[in-house]
């Protein structure tokens, strides 16, 4: 193998490794100094229903 080869490989190694990082919240936050909302299967559900709801015209 050549040095490139072994590089590549090292790179690849590392790549694989890497934890991946944890995933944002759902949903925004304007104030900072807001308590954090938990993500509920309700809130969840209660989310897509008005995102749907927006879409339909009445």
């Amino acid at each position: 193998m050549t040095q490139y080869d072994d590089k590549k490989i090292q790179n690849l190694v590392k790549k694989l490794t890497k934890m991946p990082k944890p995933k944002a919240e759902p949903g925004k936050t304007y104030d900072k100094t807001a308590p954090k909302r938990a993500g509920d299967d309700q809130e969840i559900e209660r989310d897509r229903f008005f995102k749907e709801m927006k879409r339909r015209e009445f």
